[in-house]
């Protein structure tokens, strides 16, 4: 009996213990059922306010991006000429000749369409401010941006047409290396596409001496994409500071940040740097053996000083003008023109630590950090048009330099000007330590010295016209005066004659 009573108490106490734990197992799914609805709905609320703050894309935003991006990489992928007008039996098709100039026509479009277009960035943040406001405030907000806008589109800038070749080539080789190959494409007989005679034709094994097939293939300008192209937007805080609108700190161009993946990081950051498709090629041929993260970046690091201490001179020597160095003493002016000072005076841009600046048709400020053949002011918005680009500087979100230089876009002093003038009035950025470069005043002395060229250009054309007018009206009143001296000699002779006859 005892057994059996201690047999059933056991069991009771052995179901009591199941049911706590069932009670201790099913609190701790609800926490941890509540936790995560806690995270998710934290996540989401950060994603929403990083979206309406303009500093990630939303999911279809981002799908939409992609899109576009294919659908572009594959109108220029270059293809061979006789593959897409010869039927199987060799003749030419007509229908396959037309198809293919239309095509040819719309990829001009579309490229041209892409170099003007402008950044479109979300503007959820402007709308939501507006709310506030009464209809009619928000018609005339409206209609005065509209009107802004297109003051800035009037005055925009697409990039030199020199280095559209790197916005089209899919590998976006740097624009003054393809530029080397296209002249010598332009002298061949061939008819297949540039890129197409370059990487698959008979250019396929050319090396020129003036710039290396090993030197072409490596220099690779980085285009950021919508979504990476935040992490280098610009915002201004109360005080008139610049920093980044990623995080809100203060921006500083010196030597203590250096550029990676996610932006500009300090130089301690585990942030992996961006790697070309070069590189990463000849990593891929090449492996080295396996080490944790901060040694693999420090050999990154490393690998790309050794590049740019290497390549130092010549990318000195790509702004130096031959033509230049001809002659001496009053005969070298002679061959000096206005591109050759530009040029003179884009090789500060070369230097270490050099930041330079783009600001697009919305005047959203963009800083970096400038890698000859790496990262150009084309990096930004993918070649498309700017309102201003060039150098600058800044110490602990103070402005303290700009200048105007930009080799890809080239943009003229009225473009400086209206930036400036932006940052002054409408952004309230501090600009009481702003240094203006010297190169802007050589920049509005060379325009001047363009246009007066120009005017003084159509004067002697005018006045060669002119005088060719002149020369031509007295050639024609001597031809006249010729013609009734002739008739009125002729006429005496015939008068002569018939008095002769009547006699």
């Amino acid at each position: 009996m005892a057994t059996i009573t201690h047999a059933q108490e056991r069991k009771e106490q052995e179901q009591e213990h199941q049911e706590k734990q069932n009670v201790i197992k099913r609190t701790s799914d609800d926490r941890e059922a509540s936790a995560a609805q806690t995270l998710q709905r934290n996540y989401r609320g950060h994603r929403d306010r990083r979206h309406l703050n303009g500093l990630t894309l939303d999911p279809s935003t981002r799908w939409i991006e992609a899109v576009k991006e294919v659908q572009f990489r594959n109108l220029i992928t270059p293809q061979p000429r006789r593959s897409l007008t010869i039927q199987e039996d060799g003749s030419h098709d007509p229908a396959r000749i037309s198809s293919r100039a239309r095509d040819n026509w719309h990829r001009v479009s579309q490229i041209a369409r892409r170099a003007g277009s402008d950044n479109d960035e979300s503007s959820s943040t402007s709308a939501s401010s507006n709310t506030s406001l009464s209809p009619s405030q928000r018609q005339a907000r409206r209609q005065q941006r509209l009107e802004e806008r297109r003051e800035r589109e009037r005055c925009a800038k697409i990039m030199d047409l020199h280095y559209f070749l790197e916005m089209v080539d899919l590998k976006h080789r740097y624009g003054s290396n393809l530029l080397e190959y296209h002249a010598l494409w332009m002298k061949s007989s061939t008819r297949e596409n540039f890129f197409y005679w370059l990487d698959c034709g008979e250019g396929k094994d050319l090396d020129l001496p003036i710039c290396s097939r090993q030197r072409l293939e490596k220099e690779q300008v980085r285009y950021l994409s919508r979504e990476e192209r935040m992490h280098y937007l610009v915002a201004v805080d109360a005080e008139g500071k610049l920093c980044w609108k990623r995080n809100g700190v203060r921006i500083d161009t010196t030597v203590e940040w250096r550029d990676s993946i996610h932006g500009i990081v300090p130089m301690a950051d585990t942030a992996p740097s961006y790697t070309p498709p070069a590189a990463e090629a000849n990593h891929a041929h090449h492996p080295k053996p396996n080490m944790n993260s901060s040694a693999s970046s420090t050999d990154t690091e490393s690998d790309s000083r050794s590049h740019s201490d290497d390549t130092a001179d010549e990318r000195y020597d790509r702004y130096t003008n031959q033509e230049s160095k001809k002659g001496k003493g009053p005969k070298k002016l002679m061959n000096v023109s206005p591109a050759i000072i530009f040029n003179h005076l884009l090789r500060k841009s070369v230097r270490k630590n050099t930041w330079i600046f783009v600001a697009d048709t919305k005047c959203n400020l963009y800083v970096g950090i400038k890698q000859s053949g790496a990262f150009q002011h084309s990096s930004f918005l993918q070649g498309a048009r700017i309102s201003a680009a060039g150098l600058i500087k800044i110490s602990h979100g103070q402005l303290k330099s700009l200048s105007p230089l930009s080799g890809h876009y080239r943009p003229p002093a009225a473009n400086f000007r209206a930036f400036i003038n932006d940052l002054t009035k409408r952004q309230g950025v501090d600009m009481s330590q702003v240094h203006i470069s010297k190169t802007f005043a050589v920049l509005v002395g060379l325009e001047g010295y363009a246009r007066t060229r120009k005017k003084v250009k159509e004067v002697g054309e005018g006045m060669k016209n002119g005088l060719h007018v002149g020369r031509r009206k007295i050639k024609d009143e001597e031809r006249v005066e010729r013609k009734a001296k002739c008739g009125s000699g002729a006429r005496s002779v015939s008068g002569v004659r018939h008095d002769e006859n009547e006699k």
